[in-house]
């Protein structure tokens, strides 16, 4: 994991531009995913203090991204966390590494006393990343989200600092 660079710009592309990504990700996520998204993805986050959004690379190749968003008003000390990683590298444990250290950074970096991530109820791969991270399963918000046509469940996971 590293900060994001501007030289990332065609490796995002690359690993973005998929259906099977973008299928279990807001639609704030482009699909397709081109140069101008990744342009002004990059724009939007490099050289941005604090830095809450993050590369997933492997050998200094941007092969993902994951980042959290503080929340306001009564939730302040809470944070949504959100990840996602190219297709070819799924299944490796790559991502669980990643929101393991963004968690830690996370926590050790702001105010915050809660992480948590929703999980498209169609993507028990994420749930499982999450859990083998250390979050825990808090409940399911039933039909709460519209994908690609289709009213689904969204799994809710949650880790606490003390």
């Amino acid at each position: 994991m590293r900060s994001w660079e501007w030289r990332d710009r065609d490796a995002i592309v690359r690993h973005a531009n998929n259906r099977n990504v973008w299928i279990n990700l807001r639609d704030r996520f482009p699909h397709p995913y081109t140069v101008t998204d990744a342009r002004n993805w990059l724009d939007s986050v490099v050289g941005v203090t604090p830095e809450t959004n993050f590369a997933i690379t492997l050998a200094d190749e941007a092969i993902g991204g994951i980042g959290y968003t503080a929340q306001h008003d009564v939730d302040y000390r809470s944070a949504e966390i959100g990840y996602w990683l190219g297709e070819e590298y799924w299944g490796r444990g790559i991502a669980t590494e990643a929101l393991v250290a963004v968690t830690k950074h996370a926590f050790t970096n702001r105010d915050l006393c809660r992480l948590y991530a929703h999980v498209f109820a169609w993507n028990p791969a994420s749930a499982r990343v999450l859990e083998k991270a250390g979050y825990t399963f808090e409940g399911r918000l039933r039909k709460s989200v519209t994908k690609n046509g289709q009213t689904i469940d969204q799994l809710i996971y949650a880790v606490v600092r003390d």
